[in-house]
């Protein structure tokens, strides 16, 4: 092209015969320009100049490293950052130094900056507090409330969601009302329906606990699961991770049943979720085969709110700093040495003890007993609508 170009011919008609714009022969001709076309440098190159005008000069680059490494080797403070680096040219020269953000890029270039590399630790198992749970030998299942749905012209109401956590099996109830007494009957259908569990999680909710302001209290689920043998676990208030297997659910409901659709009533509510519950029965039932068993549900099986407590129920919770925890109303004395950490509470109904392990998630199977002390809980009649 710039031989043609030289030889007298346009550079439209020589952009026409390559097949290129004007401007490329343009570029190409003025790259030559005063040149011998075999001393020219057609090596195509990227855009802009080859070195920042702003560019940090060699020498004070080369000053830097000196800096750094005399800084690390003989500061007092033991500083050798870019902030040090800094300071230190300015005291030697009176000219403009380097900003942090520069010295910084300078170090990068030439790899002399500490990385300050994350340790990530493989995650626990799931059920990681729970041994049985965490080595896939009983199965767990969660139970949580979506409160105050709105639809519109139409009445609240409550989402009662639950799920297994091995084997992913789903349950959900949309309620008018929600009421510990109505989700006691929502957890009575299912556990009919499917089993009984080795464990069934909650949260804190009165609900599921019972009330909060009397010392000792046992709620009527709680007394359900006592009755069935299945043991009722607490997560600890404001702490994440227990709940991910119930939120996790909790949010693919509302994404996929609560967002998609626009309801009139509270039927069609109840439908969508239905066919909602069926598919994902349907999609996991692979990971039921591995599950572990659940036991049968009892024949005939009638729940006494009076009767006498047996069994365990089982508190995580979080120390506050004197090594105390909050559970049943009361505040127990547990570890002084262990403070702001999380500690399992297995409260034994029939040998009237509760015993207190520490949980670390950076260690999930060592779970040393802490203390144990005797609790002897007076039988009280169940007040409440039987």
């Amino acid at each position: 092209m710039v031989r043609l170009v030289r030889s007298g011919e346009s550079m439209h008609l020589v952009a026409n015969r390559f097949r290129v714009g004007v401007s490329t022969v343009a570029l190409w001709v003025g790259r030559a320009k005063g040149q011998r076309l075999d001393r020219a440098d057609f090596a195509d190159r990227p855009p802009g100049c080859a070195h920042g005008w702003n560019r940090v000069c060699r020498d004070i680059e080369r000053r830097i490293v000196e800096l750094r490494k005399s800084l690390r080797e003989q500061s007092v403070l033991g500083e050798y950052g870019a902030a040090a680096i800094r300071v230190a040219l300015r005291t030697e020269t009176d000219a403009s130094t380097p900003s942090i953000a520069t010295i910084n890029r300078v170090l990068a270039r030439q790899g002399l900056q500490d990385a300050a590399r994350h340790t990530r630790r493989v995650a626990p198992p799931k059920g990681w507090y729970l041994p049985a749970v965490a080595a896939g030998e009983a199965e767990l299942d969660s139970f949580d409330l979506i409160e105050e749905l709105k639809i519109a012209n139409g009445p609240l109401f409550w989402v009662l969601n639950a799920t297994s956590l091995h084997g992913g099996l789903v349950d959900s109830w949309a309620l008018e009302q929600a009421t510990a007494k109505h989700v006691l009957e929502c957890v009575l259908t299912r556990w009919r329906r499917e089993g009984l569990p080795a464990y069934a999680q909650f949260d804190n909710g009165t609900q599921f606990q019972g009330a909060h302001q009397f010392a000792d209290a046992v709620g009527r689920v709680s007394r359900l699961c006592l009755a069935l043998g299945v043991i009722p676990v607490f997560a600890p208030p404001r702490e994440p991770g227990f709940q991910n297997a119930i939120e996790g659910f909790n949010g693919l409901w509302q994404a996929k049943v609560w967002q998609r659709s626009t309801f009139q009533d509270l039927a069609q509510v109840k439908a969508a979720s239905a066919r909602y519950v069926s598919a994902h029965r349907a999609r996991s039932s692979a990971r039921r085969e591995h599950a572990p068993k659940r036991r049968a549900m009892p024949r005939n099986f009638s729940l006494n709110l009076n009767a006498k407590l047996k069994g365990t129920m089982i508190f995580l919770r979080r120390t506050d700093e004197h090594g105390r925890a909050q559970l049943l109303g009361q505040r127990f004395e547990i570890c002084a040495n262990w403070p702001h950490r999380l500690v399992r509470c297995d409260v034994d109904f029939t040998q009237q003890r509760i015993r207190f392990y520490a949980l670390r998630r950076k260690d999930p199977a060592d779970q040393p007993l802490l203390h144990e002390i005797p609790y002897q809980r007076e039988h009280k009649r169940f007040y409440g609508a039987i």
